[in-house]
């Protein structure tokens, strides 16, 4: 980027990306991790930071953590631990947290990322486990802030990237890959809105070609990819004018506010020294077997870049579709469960890509959100694929299975849609609508094929839009070839 002054800067980025493990209970106790809950009901001693508690480790977010490590390409640290990271906010009730400073469970891995500049390899530094902590309620009404606990204890990972990053379209690709990977292993949702997901930004600026990295701050408070963007494009100009003004960076935590598109400073940036870490005293170091990290390699699932290749050669479907497709774990779900079904993945694709986009956009959801199972969306290919039902009647059919998930046979069966194949009752409703129209049947055999629409249109009506388009094309032209005016 060009500064004012001429001078040409590079962005040096570096995310902690913070993932709520889809667990049922907290990292280390029985508490309940669902989302929503009333302020304060899922909290115990333990994950309240009662004086005597003692944690209890959840065996499932180190399965958790490694898998993620491994689909990241990271060494998996065999014997790891935990360390008490001190200090004081008003939603940390123990005022430390149990976090892992010195031997993470996952350290050197890398994720490969696609821009408009071509392929490129992010570092992984590490990942750790740690626990959440609470959440401050701001209200504005009463003048005050409220915390609820229910947050503190969920287990979190944290994947730390190496300062690899260059610009705000590659942090996009970088994050859009964390989140696929992750949905795809199940170890989280990995929604923003829910805070299941959140980044923390560490970005410096320096003049193009200089090896020394600049004084780096650290932005939070980032709750979506939008946000993310901004704030990137944001502390970048800040950075460039205080430098191009001869001031200087300082080292810092700054909040970023979406409303106003601008950040303010939270805090000096700490650093180990300042957090006093020192390892946890009532929890044991955890020991991987060779056995157990074993048992989670083997049941890795085949993730979307393995996915995406093998499409290609099994279904023949075009790049765009694998893309989109695979872009979701639960549109992937669908694809290959339908397709298996009723042996048809184009059509099947064609039904996801288009219908299912559409009603998505439509009502604000994303793929995870989709209801309608594989054996109904294969039972409705089936369907039209036999001409027991016409195209308008198929999207009617698929409406409410997107809606409710009906069953399409039952559904077809039940509102009468069923496509009409007496050739006889076409015939003579054909005869009627020729009969009905004979300005729109001059027109046509005056060359004008509009007219021709037309009357499709009316005898699709008059059959309640049960009868096949195709066939009443055909009919309509083999009557109205001999077809006498009075």
């Amino acid at each position: 980027m060009r500064g004012n002054m001429g001078k040409e800067y590079e962005t040096v980025i570096g995310l902690e990306v913070h993932v709520e493990l889809a667990t049922r209970t907290k990292i280390f106790c029985g508490c309940s991790t669902a989302f929503g809950g009333a302020p304060n009901t899922h909290t115990c001693p333990v994950c309240a930071g009662m004086p005597g508690a003692l944690p209890v480790l959840n065996r499932r977010v180190v399965e958790y953590a490694m898998a993620v490590g491994l689909a990241l390409n990271c060494d998996i640290v065999r014997d790891c631990k935990f360390d008490r990271k001190n200090y004081f906010y008003p939603d940390n009730p123990q005022n430390y947290q149990i976090s892992q400073l010195y031997l993470p469970i996952c350290r050197d891995g890398f994720v490969e990322i696609e821009t408009a500049g071509g392929s490129r390899r992010v570092g992984i530094h590490e990942i750790h486990m740690e626990e959440d902590a609470g959440k401050l309620i701001h209200d504005e009404w009463e003048d005050c802030s409220l915390v609820d606990y229910n947050r503190s204890g969920v287990p979190l990972i944290e994947i730390v990237s190496r300062p690899d990053l260059r610009s705000a379209e590659e942090v996009m690709a970088y994050l859009e890959q964390l989140r696929l990977t992750i949905q795809y292993l199940g170890a989280s949702d990995c929604k923003l809105q829910e805070g299941s997901m959140r980044a923390d930004v560490n970005l410096s600026v320096r003049e193009t070609g200089a090896s020394e990295f600049g004084t780096r701050t650290e932005m939070k408070n980032l709750n979506s990819f939008r946000s993310v963007r901004r704030a990137i494009e944001n502390e970048r100009e800040r950075q460039i004018d205080l430098l191009e003004a001869g001031e200087e960076v300082v080292q810092e935590t700054r909040r970023w506010d979406d409303e106003r598109e601008c950040s303010y400073p939270m805090r000096s940036k700490e650093d180990a020294r300042d957090y006093r870490y020192f390892p946890d005293p009532d929890l044991p170091p955890v020991y991987i077997s060779q056995g157990w990290l074993e048992e989670i390699r083997d049941r890795q699932p085949e993730l979307p870049w393995e996915k995406r290749k093998r499409y290609g050669e099994e279904y023949g479907i075009p790049d765009n579709d694998i893309e989109i497709i695979t872009g979701s774990r639960r549109l992937a779900e669908l694809f290959e469960g339908a397709s298996a079904l009723c042996g048809q993945p184009k059509k099947v694709s064609n039904w996801l890509m288009v219908e299912t986009q559409r009603l998505l956009k439509e009502q604000g959801m994303e793929p995870e959100d989709i209801r309608f199972s594989p054996e109904h969306l294969a039972g409705l290919v089936k369907l039209a694929e036999k001409g027991e039902i016409n195209s308008t009647v198929a999207k009617e059919v698929f409406q409410a299975m997107f809606d409710r998930d009906v069953d399409p046979e039952s559904y077809v069966e039940e509102q009468g849609l069923r496509t009409v194949n007496d050739e006889g009752a076409l015939k003579k409703t054909v005869e009627e609508v020729i009969a009905a129209n004979p300005r729109s049947v001059e027109d046509y055999r005056n060359g004008k094929e509009k007219a021709m629409g037309f009357l499709v249109g009316q005898t699709m009506k008059a059959m309640k839009g049960k009868a096949d388009p195709g066939s009443v094309n055909r009919l309509l032209k083999e009557l109205l070839q001999h077809w006498k005016m009075d």
